[in-house]
């Protein structure tokens, strides 16, 4: 396990390499004196340390991390970046180690033994996370620095999730701090990497590399990663298809009958009758799509589609016909809230369409998942997402969802990773007469990462029974579960259920102060604006450049121009996809 770690990081080692090549190519080809070569050697080693630390959160981490590298005065740019990923190997493995070497009394605290074997699993998450990411950036077409930056923002935005995924299941406090102890200087070193990406011009000046392809657009109001390009991503074209597929899954999701690898039929007319025989029997070494259609009927099973199973397309009759159906939940089971999801999904590239999924727990079940997703690159069309508190959980990377319905109570759309839901129906329930509704909960932490929720054109709406008590009953736009939770409502139907402050503070925290969220061209009577929390970072969005860091070519793709992936997943599937803002 521990080598597979290593392997891994070695391969981000590797892509830098390649970003630092392309920094390298650039700067000659603009012409003059060839003064940022990655093999040139640093004027002042103790200068360059300072500088290359500078943009991290531990700076004390970051100096200790490069190591013998900082007392070599030739030193080159690759060394320091190379020092700074080989401590964050290190720190991962002793980690992993860590988390093995807890004991859990499995008889006395069954779910927490479940828990630390959750700690020991995303461990491992996290170095496939870094695989996938390399396999999409280090091809030989050389993509721009910028393009690279988004992927690797992307894995350790991940790496986050996972630690702190960890970390929340713990309860016992033997366990908890063994295993928090054991990962301080890997979540450490964690952040400093999403900042000396994140802001890899910075990095770069401290050795004299300063390029202004990689400046912050000034012609917008604010310039953060994701946005420089904002004035670039107006209008975009597209093939139907990711450059993942093959061609002849390509020829064969563009057809209008799709022909299944698997059929599940309760019935017994199809292969399988489960959705887990079909999941189980998937084939390890395979090219392109894995094809699986759901026949109508009540699925009752908790299903999970493992990282070994990537690019698969699953398809039902109906998000109303075909269901998967759950209730595990905290509340009453006492299951960590992972292992409440009825249906949770690992690997890469999953497509699922017109399917249901439900958590029939109740409002007394507290967490209890609907639908959990760390699938990258993942799309979800004309899907139902039922429950109550917890419903949908985009645990971790890219997710796409459209023409969906979501339903639910307590912070029932919420997570780590990067997702945004387009054109669907958000429908809050009725809670326990002493409880509120908060639609949802976004719990990044890293002021830098990619994460973040964004509902673009959706309806926001009170189902049937909670209509009569929508004014007694508060319901809120959301509330910061973490630090640096990012969440934005744009251009959607806002009924009159919302609180007219419309967001709401996470107890006991500070959370709000440093929690980006905003707002932009949203309609109905919820979505009146003069009454609106006053937090630091709270902002009502009037120009519309500045709005399009909320869309997917921005929000999912790091400013990319065609194909991109959200376009090609979208279109392999026959449904069309804005990639900008919606028509006024």
């Amino acid at each position: 396990m521990v080598g597979k770690v290593i392997v891994s990081l070695v391969s981000l080692i590797l892509v830098v390499g390649v970003a630092i090549g392309v920094v390298v190519a650039v700067n000659k080809g603009h012409g003059g004196r060839d003064t940022t070569s990655a093999t040139a050697p640093v004027a002042t080693s103790s200068k360059a340390v300072t500088s290359f630390c500078s943009t991290t959160n531990y700076q004390d981490a970051c100096v200790n991390s490069l190591g013998n590298v900082a007392k070599n005065e030739s030193a080159t740019p690759m060394d320091y970046i190379m020092a700074a990923v080989n401590a964050t190997i290190e720190e991962a493995a002793k980690a992993f180690q860590v988390a093995q070497s807890v004991k859990v009394d499995a008889a006395k605290h069954p779910n927490q033994a479940l828990a630390v074997d959750d700690c020991k699993e995303m461990l491992e998450w996290a170095v496939q996370e870094l695989q996938a990411a390399f396999s999409m950036v280090g091809d030989s077409d050389m993509h721009s620095l910028q393009d690279r930056e988004f992927e690797i923002l992307n894995w350790f935005t991940a790496v986050v999730s996972y630690q702190q995924s960890c970390l929340e299941q713990l309860e016992v406090p033997e366990y908890k701090s063994a295993i928090e102890n054991g990962m301080v200087n890997a979540t450490q070193l964690t952040s400093n990497a999403i900042n000396i990406v994140a802001k890899i011009a910075d990095v770069l000046q401290a050795f004299d590399i300063n390029l202004d392809m990689f400046k912050p657009n000034t012609t917008t109001t604010t310039t953060p990663t994701k946005s420089r390009r904002l004035l670039e991503v107006t209008e975009v074209g597209h093939d139907g298809y990711p450059t993942w597929f093959q061609a002849g899954d390509r020829k064969l999701l563009a057809a209008g009958a799709v022909t299944p690898n698997a059929v599940v039929a309760k019935d017994g007319s199809g292969q399988y009758n489960t959705i887990n025989d079909a999941v189980a029997a998937i084939p390890k070494k395979r090219q392109g799509k894995w094809i699986i259609y759901i026949k109508a009927g009540i699925y009752n099973e908790i299903v999970l589609v493992p990282k070994s199973a990537a690019n698969v397309f699953m398809y039902g009759d109906g998000p109303t016909k075909t269901i998967v159906t759950g209730r595990k939940n905290c509340g009453i089971d006492g299951t960590p809230t992972m292992h409440t999801a009825t249906f949770a999904v690992q690997g890469p590239g999953f497509i699922a369409k017109s399917i249901g999924f439900q958590n029939t727990a109740g409002t007394k079940g507290h967490q209890a998942v609907a639908f959990r997703s760390q699938s990258d690159q993942s799309a979800y069309i004309d899907c139902r997402f039922e429950g109550y508190q917890d419903t949908l959980y985009y645990q971790s990377n890219r997710q796409f969802y459209r023409n969906c319905y979501i339903s639910g109570t307590i912070d029932f759309i919420f997570g780590k990773g990067t997702a945004l839901i387009q054109n669907s129906d958000i429908v809050v329930r009725m809670p326990e007469l002493n409880q509120q509704n908060t639609v949802t909960a976004d719990g990044n932490i890293e002021a830098n990462s990619i994460a973040g929720l964004v509902l673009q054109n959706c309806r926001i709406i009170a189902e049937p029974e909670l209509v009569p008590n929508r004014f007694t009953i508060k319901s809120y736009l959301g509330r910061p579960w973490a630090a640096y939770s990012q969440t934005a409502v744009i251009q959607s139907e806002i009924g009159d259920l919302i609180q007219p402050e419309g967001w709401m503070i996470w107890a006991n925290t500070n959370n709000h102060e440093t929690s980006v969220i905003a707002e932009y061209a949203n309609r109905g009577p919820g979505a009146v604006t003069d009454k609106r929390v006053k937090w630091k970072k709270y902002s009502i969005i009037t120009n519309s450049n500045e709005a399009l860091r909320y869309t997917p070519a921005i929000h999912l793709e790091g400013g990319k121009k065609p194909s991109q992936w959200v376009l090609a997943t979208a279109g392999s599937v026959g449904v069309s996809t804005d990639m900008g803002l919606s028509p006024a």
